[in-house]
């Protein structure tokens, strides 16, 4: 019962981080630019949760995972486009930060995750 209530803990903080991903890039400016790099993280900001919500319904844990390292893969790239957003200027890095932290807050979750049912399958 506690792991479930885990897991959905991790899914809720998935699913408000895609929220969150989808206004910021309704916010965006018009721009080309903005778009493109818009889109990108829309896409892998969206994904997270997907992974993870595949990956609770895993027939074992290899499958749970690949759907987590996957996850954190989408995380990764996340912050890449995040951060070209910033670096670029097209929003200014503080109001991306409170983003950027909750990524970093996922993925050391996650990988902490990971290694769990790594050494679990281990065993």
């Amino acid at each position: 019962m506690m792991n479930e209530n885990r897991n959905q803990g991790i899914l809720d903080r998935a699913k408000a981080f895609a929220l969150r991903i989808i206004r910021l890039y309704s916010a965006l400016p018009q721009t080309t630019e903005a778009q493109v790099l818009g889109r990108q993280i829309l896409r892998s900001g969206t994904s997270v949760g997907a992974q993870l919500r595949e990956g609770k319904r895993s027939r074992s844990n290899a499958e749970m995972i690949s759907k987590t390292e996957g996850a954190l893969q989408e995380l990764e790239e996340t912050m890449y486009w995040l951060e070209l957003m910033a670096d670029s200027g097209i929003v200014k890095a503080e109001l991306l930060s409170g983003l950027m932290k909750e990524a970093d807050e996922l993925t050391a979750i996650l990988v902490t995750s990971a290694k769990t049912i790594k050494a679990r399958r281990n065993q």
